[in-house]
This record gives structure tokens, sequence and C-alpha cells, in this order.
């Protein structure tokens, strides 16, 4: 059996586990999968003893750039973006890739939206903005525009970019913000990083959260009749080619949408709301025979 993890700082929301073992198990490949949390101050230990264990695994905030003087080399994408998410163990000699690059891209594609000749403000500064910039230059990006919290000579503040930069066609949320459980603000649409309404030619949201499965800014973009999505897909689909880049096997395209629909219909909830008498109870338990889900009575 080859074994796999998943490391970073804060896993607690990772969904990496099952969709991990659902691609080995589509491509017949005897392994398991781990959850493995490091704290900061235990980072260089405890890889070092990874390492050692391990057949390959997979990387995630905040380490995707602290790995990378671990590694024997790293392929292209991961060179081009400055961050490595899968590693893979060969003779105890350690080869970094960027999934995300891939990921990324076919969210992109699968919304539909085009960037060719498209403005496209990216939200952050981490590691996936760094993949939302190489991808959307890849597609053919007018212009990009990274957000900040503060103004560089790379970057504009969230109040410029509200201000100036209205023409904005595509918007790509990199941040945290909206990701459960809505750390930042409070209210409706607590969590939201930028407000819509500043950009009227705005024909396209992606966001890289993907719990919850519609976040805020998503549902932003829809109720203006703005195609949108959030990032279950894109983790999918880097899980796919990691997972390649693992077993060194071909696995069919087909698996991304195979094993996102299924996550959707395990993850998704019905909510039934009305008055006292009106039939949720009866409804509820039709529902869960039929979808196999639990009814919780809020009453």
């Amino acid at each position: 059996m080859r074994h796999y993890a998943l490391i970073g700082e804060k896993l607690g929301h990772s969904m990496s586990r099952p969709i991990h073992e659902a691609i080995f198990a589509a491509a017949g490949v005897d392994a398991d999968y781990r959850i493995i949390e490091i704290p900061r101050d235990r980072f260089t230990e405890e890889t070092r003893q990874l390492i050692a264990t391990l057949d390959g695994f997979n990387v995630t905030i905040p380490y995707k750039q602290d790995v990378i003087p671990y590694l024997e080399t790293i392929d292209e994408h991961a060179r081009m973006i400055g961050a490595v998410n899968t590693i893979v163990n060969r003779g105890g000699k350690l080869y970094g890739y960027n999934t995300d690059f891939f990921g990324m891209k076919t969210l992109i594609e699968s919304i539909p939206l085009d960037l060719s000749g498209a403005k496209v403000l990216i939200l952050g500064t981490g590691g996936t903005s760094k993949t939302a910039l190489a991808v959307a230059s890849d597609m053919g990006a007018r212009e990009i525009v990274i957000v900040s919290r503060r103004t560089t000579d790379k970057t504009v503040s969230y109040e410029d970019a509200c201000a100036l930069h209205t023409d904005a066609d595509i918007i790509i949320n990199t941040t945290p913000c909206g990701m459960f459980p809505y750390p930042d603000g409070n209210g409706e649409r607590a969590g939201t990083p930028i407000d819509l309404s500043h950009f009227p030619a705005l024909r396209g949201v992606v966001d890289a959260i993907y719990n919850p499965l519609r976040p805020n800014l998503v549902l932003d973009a829809r109720e203006r009749d703005i195609p949108a999505e959030g990032g279950l897909l894109m983790l999918v689909a880097q899980a796919k080619e990691s997972a390649e880049w693992f077993t060194g096997s071909v696995i069919d395209d087909s698996q991304i949408n195979n094993i996102h629909q299924a996550l959707q219909k395990q993850t998704e909830n019905i909510i039934l709301i009305g008055m006292p008498g009106c039939g949720k109870s009866s409804i509820a338990k039709e529902l869960a025979r039929l979808t196999g889900k639990e009814v919780v009575d809020a009453d």
C-alpha cells in the first residue's frame, strides 16, 4: 500500500481525504490518505519525519513556499507561480509540482468564462493569488489588477479597486474572506470581500473558497445574474492531477465531474421553511427516504 497525506497548519475544513480516496478507488490504486496538521513552530521537524514515511503529499496554507528548499526540483508551473502543492517521493528525493494551475483553469472553463481580452481583478496576494495570476495570463487576460488591503507598487487597495477599476470583467477571490465559519464580519453578507455593485461590467466571478459550497460572494453575483462558482471543482481537479503525479497513472478527466457531483450531493442540504402544521415534517421524512439525508427539526 502507498501512503499519502495533506499537510497544512489548520485543516479542520479540508475535503481532500474523501476526494483522494475516491480518485484512488477510480484508478484502482491501493493507497491511503491522511490529513496532518503541522503547527508553524514544528514545521521543519515534522516535515523531515514525514519525508521518510510518505510516498507523496499535498501541501496547503501556509507551507506552499516553505517546502521548496526540501525539493530536488520543481516543475514549470511551480517555478512560475513560486508555490508547490504536490510532492512526490522518489527514492528519498522529493519532486515538487503545482496542480493548482490546472484546478483553477478547469474551474474557470467550467463556468464557462472567456478571459481572452478581459480585465481581471484578483483579490488577495497569497499563493492562490499567484496561481490565479498565472492562469489569467495564460488565458489571455488583457489587464490583471491585484487587490490587497495595502497599496504597493504591485497592488491596489480595495477602495481604489471600487473607485478606479469599475470596468472589470472578471473578479477572482483568492482570500479566505467568506470561508466557514465566516471569521470576517457579521450579518447577512458576512465575509464578502468586495461590493459587486461597483462593477457594472462584471460578467463572471470565481471564488477559490469551497466551504461553504456557495460563498457569499458567489451568492451576491448570482443575485445579479452574473455567472459565478465556488472552489470545490478546483479542489477536485487539482487533486486529480496530484494523483496522477503520485501514481504515474493517467486518470480520465471525467472523474473530476463524477467526484464533484458526488461531493455536492453529500454536502448540500435541503431546508424547509413554513408555518406550523403545513407539512414540513412529513415532507422532510420523505426527502430523507429519497436522499438518505438525516432529518433535523429546528422547532
